[in-house]
């Protein structure tokens, strides 16, 4: 069980909209205790953890050799940046988890599996908004491909040397990495605790999300340092050939249940 109090609720909950609980600042160390405490989580849920981390690197597989044989590989770097939009709807599981550690109970997987039905209408609610901005992206990220290398798009075997290692790229890497930056910004803001307050109290997609974004407003360093410590994580876990995501995947997941806890406090 972790114990939440021993790094929660430090300062005084700041004033927000009526209708929305209200939220505490906190310092800028904070996403490392969040780290921490996730952890412990791992090593108390191994099987659920890594499980769900297992399935993180078998659908990674899975979406690579699908764009290839489509001939899509120029998707794969977009698809692989998109994951980051989509994640927090995945980890529900892992939220889950935390959540009753928290509580002292024992995590079994008929108990992960049904969280998935609380406030399911929400959820998925929040879930088509995710799939609405990774379209948003595929769609801009395609568009950009083209702009840069429709004259000649690499092929699989050249697709890191030449999008990576090349001098003629450069103007490609940072069109892409300022146009999904201001993306994924966006939808951080929203998502940051949005899933994991849906799952742990009767509230609708909006109250969330609004929520979400008060929580990225009065605690905007930071949330900086997380967002820089989510991306950080995931590309490490990305660059050893998606492996990583075997570890990256549930340490995020529930650090991010540790993140709404300590930065949500509760209805008014």
């Amino acid at each position: 069980m972790v114990d939440m109090t021993s790094f929660r609720g430090s300062s005084q909950p700041t004033q927000s909209a009526a209708y929305l609980p209200p939220i505490r600042a906190v310092g800028t160390d904070r996403p490392w205790l969040w780290l921490s405490a996730a952890w412990r989580d791992m090593m108390a849920a191994p099987f659920i953890s890594f499980g769900y981390g297992a399935l993180a690197v078998v659908s990674s597989f899975l979406v690579v050799a699908g764009l290839s044989m489509l001939d899509m590989a120029y998707l794969i770097l977009p698809m692989a940046a998109g994951f980051m939009l989509l994640g927090p709807l995945f980890a529900v599981g892992l939220y889950e988890t935390s959540r009753l550690l928290e509580l002292g109970e024992r995590p079994t997987l008929g108990k992960v599996l049904a969280a998935y039905q609380r406030n399911g209408m929400q959820i998925a609610g929040i879930g088509l908004v995710l799939m609405l901005a990774l379209l948003a992206w595929i769609r801009v990220a395609f568009l950009i491909f083209a702009l840069f290398f429709s004259a000649s798009p690499p092929a699989f075997d050249q697709l890191v040397d030449r999008i990576f290692f090349s001098a003629e790229t450069i103007p490609f890497l940072l069109t892409g990495t300022i146009v999904g930056a201001v993306i994924a910004a966006g939808v951080f803001s929203i998502a940051v605790v949005s899933i994991p307050l849906l799952l742990d109290r009767d509230t609708d997609v909006f109250t969330a999300m609004a929520t979400s974004a008060a929580v990225v407003r009065e605690n905007i360093r930071p949330m900086i340092g997380w967002a820089f410590l989510v991306a950080l994580f995931t590309s490490a876990g990305m660059v050893t050939g998606f492996l990583g995501m075997a570890l990256a995947f549930p340490l995020i997941g529930h650090a991010s249940w540790h993140c709404y806890r300590d930065l949500v406090g509760q209805a008014r």
